[in-house]
């Protein structure tokens, strides 16, 4: 993620990256398993069906697992770091994540046949932090309940919100590029990687300022408030969207990277016309947007605290991902007002009936089966099974993906993730 509103992240430093011997062999010998991976043929058979997918021009639904609970997986080992050095960890840990979902839990997930180096980019963010009281439920868990202290309440506090400077440290970049060709020689190709798909959400960050229900009543109450600090917001991301085109710092993502709440971004239509592989735009890669605390807010509403505002960022870019967490069932007309959109999130509180109706095969459906069944005190496939039969059975020859996420427990049974990833590969090969 581009950005975390829970802290800043410092920039980088250019220094000299060297690891024992030991680190190294470690580092070597999960690289080559994950190179006899990236060489099996099935990567690129999954690169065609999640690019008729997302072409509008679909075989089968398309399964991907993200946002795991990491801390809940490890099984004999398999995610244990052996690892000393920290750059080495980081290399690890990545490692090792990788090839535990591909043995124990692939959905139609696709292995690089390179290793990515990201640039060394930096942002100054937002200038403003989330001031929160934490409820901890698991100490090992990152997922945790904020209670947001108020820091926006009127006009100056909208100067709170600074517009980021973007800077690129090129020696740090060398640094690990150096590093990593050296600890992969002979296995992976090493490939340098800017910035590739953002999270655009300016409401994610606006209500942990400003307070849930004061940002509500303030649309019915101060609406002018409310569209300067979205305004603001938006400018910020366009500042910092210029900045990154300038540095020649963007990538593309119509491959296996993560497009909104959704799946992968494979495409025909991208990096489209005009493209110069040696300078890539906003153009030639996927936009998104959201606005996650808009569940019970009205279309019209919707559209103009929200969507309207949103437009100057997405008319940027070649093709739109909306949506995450919000029901959009009732809203799917405003959607339709963004250029280039493609994708819409189905989640799990949305109408199935009323979304199919109005999306029809307009769009690709990014479903997201709830997470809850995983986390119940008893474990009950034949009604995962269920859930997605049902779903599918409903979305007949409409473009279907399936994306498990948001997974906050397994209860520390991973074998729940693994069989649930089994089934809906067993639902999405029977769905005719």
């Amino acid at each position: 993620m581009l950005h975390d509103p829970s802290h800043y992240e410092p920039p980088p430093i250019a220094e000299e990256i060297r690891i024992s011997d030991r680190d190294t062999d470690t580092l070597r010998r999960l690289a080559e398993d994950l190179a006899g991976i990236a060489a099996l043929p099935v990567h690129r058979e999954r690169a065609v069906l999640w690019q008729q997918l997302n072409d509008l021009d679909s075989r089968r639904p398309m399964i991907w697992i993200n946002e795991i609970p990491w801390h809940e997986m490890d099984v004999n080992g398999e995610l244990t770091l052996v690892t000393e050095h920290p750059w080495a960890r980081d290399q690890e840990r990545e490692l090792r994540r990788t090839l535990y979902q591909w043995r124990h839990m692939q959905g139609d997930m696709i292995v690089s046949d390179y290793l990515a180096c990201p640039l060394a980019v930096h942002s100054t963010d937002f200038g403003i932090m989330e001031d929160v009281d934490l409820a901890l439920t698991d100490s090992a868990s990152d997922i945790v309940s904020r209670h947001f202290k108020i820091q926006i309440r009127d006009y100056p506090d909208l100067e709170k919100i600074k517009m980021p400077v973007v800077t690129h440290n090129l020696e740090a970049t060398h640094f690990r590029y150096e590093a990593m060709c050296r600890v992969y020689e002979g296995i992976l190709p090493v490939r340098k990687v800017g910035q590739t798909h953002i999270w655009f959400t300016p409401w994610d960050y606006l209500i942990r300022w400003w307070g849930i229900e004061e940002a509500m009543l303030d649309m019915v109450e101060r609406p002018d408030l409310v569209h300067a600090g979205v305004e603001r917001m938006v400018d910020a991301w366009m500042i910092e969207l210029d900045q990154f085109e300038q540095l020649n710092a963007l990538s593309l993502d119509c491959n296996n990277t993560r497009i909104g709440s959704g799946g992968y971004g494979y495409t025909s239509c991208l990096p489209g016309t005009p493209f110069d592989a040696g300078r890539v735009t906003p153009a030639n890669m996927w936009g998104c947007s959201n606005a996650q605390i808009f569940s019970e807010v009205s279309p019209a509403m919707h559209w103009e605290f929200a969507v309207k505002h949103d437009l100057r960022w997405l008319a940027r870019w070649g093709l739109v991902y909306y949506g995450c967490c919000e029901p959009l069932d009732l809203k799917i007309d405003i959607l339709r007002r963004i250029p280039n959109l493609r994708k819409i999130s189905v989640s799990p509180w949305c109408n199935t009936h009323r979304t199919i109706e109005k999306a029809g095969t307009d769009y690709v459906l990014s479903r997201k089966p709830s997470p809850a069944i995983l986390a119940e005190n008893e474990w009950h496939p034949e009604r995962a099974r269920q859930e997605l039969t049902d779903f599918l059975d409903q979305a007949h020859g409409c473009h279907v993906e399936l994306i498990m996420k948001d997974v906050s427990t397994v209860r520390y049974q991973p074998q729940r993730l693994w069989e649930w990833s089994r089934i809906a590969a067993e639902v999405a090969e029977n769905w005719k």
